[in-house]
Order: structure tokens, then sequence, then C-alpha cells
């Protein structure tokens, strides 16, 4: 008897994917998906009932906002159990950010959520946009002998590559590969065979189910050090009215400058309760507090490490723990342990 033919549900959100030349004036406009399905015919012949679920009206990626992710989790959570993996095709611009915020919202997740887009429209000829979601789509499907998911993880696919979504960065704007894991290897290569680094994969606990958590707070602020840096600048972001907390990014392995008002500016926002994460700026490499004094001033302040999280994944785990959270303490303690594979402790 022949396996049953695993089902996918792309969920189509907008961004270059879904673009299509306009043959009369030659302009770039969004493709519906009757439309774009012509493009694409292979998605019908293949061992995978593929079906689209698309958002109205589609969504530039510039657009993304907090609402959407909550929006894309709940379709996910209502089609869980119809489908063995979901697609979600995607902008580049914000793709980590989602990708990142989704890894969060679906605590316990056991089936796969990837990501994908295209740097070129579907559209056009040398378009990465076939290879990028038909590969997408077979990993989603993609299943151990035992009937369980070999990545049930969010991830990001892109040029060949899939990636931790939590790990992810956009790197280039103008190359097919958009994106990178620097502090982490890709979860699976793909080439005439896709092979799988399974150690690398993140596994839930199977006897539990997948948990929804979409409640956010977007009372977070990112504080960008560079040299030259004023008081006044700083003072501004942390008097922001409703601000709970800041994802501040410091110089190497979490280096700060010494200056004393800097010093007391951290320390009376982490007094009055702000949460303040120390990201380093640099897109490999991880904080080291303590390591040099410049970034054991910002401990005495009261400033937590990042460790090696993404700048992404550490904006959406503030917004999700804040949301979820009504305990600072307990914020500040659930940031100091990986969630799902979005940071690595040593």
């Amino acid at each position: 008897m022949s396996a049953a033919k695993k089902s996918v549900l792309v969920i189509f959100t907008g961004g270059t994917i879904s673009m299509v030349c306009d043959q009369q004036t030659g302009a770039l406009r969004p493709a519906g998906i009757e439309n774009f399905k012509e493009f694409m015919p292979e998605l019908f012949h293949s061992e995978i009932n593929v079906e689209f679920l698309p958002f109205t009206p589609l969504i530039d990626s510039s657009d993304v906002n907090p609402p959407m992710w909550a929006k894309l989790a709940h379709l996910i959570d209502s089609n869980y159990n119809d489908y063995d993996g979901f697609v979600i095709t995607h902008g580049t611009d914000t793709m980590a950010y989602t990708a990142s915020a989704l890894s969060f919202m679906l605590e316990n997740l056991t089936k796969p959520v990837v990501f994908t887009g295209s740097q070129l429209p579907v559209g056009i000829l040398r378009s990465d946009a076939k290879e990028n979601l038909l590969t997408a789509i077979e990993i989603a499907a993609e299943q151990d002998e035992e009937g369980n998911a070999v990545v049930p993880e969010v991830c990001i696919f892109f040029d060949s590559r899939l990636y931790r979504g939590n790990r992810c960065t956009k790197k280039n704007a103008e190359w097919f590969a958009a994106f990178k894991s620097y502090n982490y290897e890709p979860l699976a290569m793909a080439g005439v065979h896709i092979k799988y680094n399974v150690h690398l994969i993140h596994y839930p606990e199977l006897n539990k189910p997948m948990r929804l958590r979409t409640k956010i707070d977007t009372g977070v602020a990112i504080l960008k050090i560079f040299p030259g840096i004023t008081e006044e600048i700083v003072r501004a972001i942390l008097n922001i009215p409703n601000l709970h907390a800041v994802v501040l990014e410091t110089y190497g392995t979490g280096n700060a400058p010494s200056n004393k008002w800097l010093y007391d500016a951290l320390r009376q926002a982490t007094q009055s309760g702000i949460i303040i994460v120390n990201k380093t700026q640099c897109v490999s490499g991880s904080v080291e507090m303590g390591r040099y004094e410049t970034s054991l001033n910002l401990m005495n302040a009261g400033v937590l490490s990042g460790y090696d999280i993404t700048t992404e994944a550490l904006l959406t785990k503030l917004m999700y723990l804040l949301g979820e959270n009504n305990d600072v303490d307990k914020v500040k303690e659930l940031l100091q342990i990986s969630l799902c594979g979005e940071m690595t402790i040593e």
C-alpha cells in the first residue's frame, strides 16, 4: 500500500515572490493566486498536495507588524491538524523578524513552518522563486520513518539553505543568497538531494500539544551605541513613555563608552523597571559581559547579556515575553534561557 499523500498549506502574504510583470506597462504588480499558479504548474504534479491561502490584500513586508504576526500564528493554529507542514511566502525585508516572532508564538511546534520568498518576481525568467518555493514545500512535507516531521521548526529557506528562523538576518539586497545565520549552521542544504543536519534541529516534546501564544508588548526600543553618542540622545530614548525594554546594541563583545553619565542613565532606567539587554553590533560572535571593564560597567548598571542572539530575535523575544508575563523578574529570567534555539549559552 502506498503512503498517504502529504499536504502542505502555503500562506501567501506578498513580497517580491508574488509579483509579476505587466505585459503592457512592464511594471511589477501583485499577482493573484491563479495568475501565480500559471507560472508554477509543478506545484500540482507532485506527490505533495499543495493548497494556497492568500492574505487579502497582499502585504509589502515593510508594512508587516505584530498584528500580522498574530494573524499568521492563528492561521497556522486553526489549520494545524489538516496539514503536514506550512510554507509562508513573505517579503525579504522583514522576514527574519516574522520568523523570529512565530518561533516564540508557536510553542512546542511539531510541524515545519518554512518561510521563503525571492529576490526576483516569479514571472521573471531568471527568478529564484521557483526553486525556493518548491524546495520549501518539499521540506515542509518531509517526515521520518515514524511519521514525524524532520524539521519541526520555524525556518527560512533561501538559495539552497535552510536556516533556523530566529537565527537569521537579511544580509544582501542584491544576491540570491539574501539570508545568513552567522552563529548557527544551516539545518539543511539542498542540492541534488536535501541533506539534513539532524543534530542541529530543535525537536519538541511530542507528548505535549503545540500552544499558541500571541500576546505582544510593543514597548520596546533599540538603542545603538556609536562614537559621539550624547547623553541627550540616550536619555531621550530611555525616557520614552510606556517603554518597557531596550535592545542595547554595543561594540564587539558587548562594550560601550565608560562615560559616567551613560552608566547613570542605564542604571536609573533598570532601577525604574526597564529591561535592557546587551546585543553586539557584530553579525557574528557573542556578548561576553565582564570580559572588558567597559562591559563590566554595563553589568553593574543592571544590563543583561543577549549572548549571540540576533537583533530580530531579541526584539521579538522581548515583545513576546513582556506580552505574556507581568512579572519583570520572570521576564529577566526567561531572557537568560534559550526557549527555542534562538541563542547559545555557554
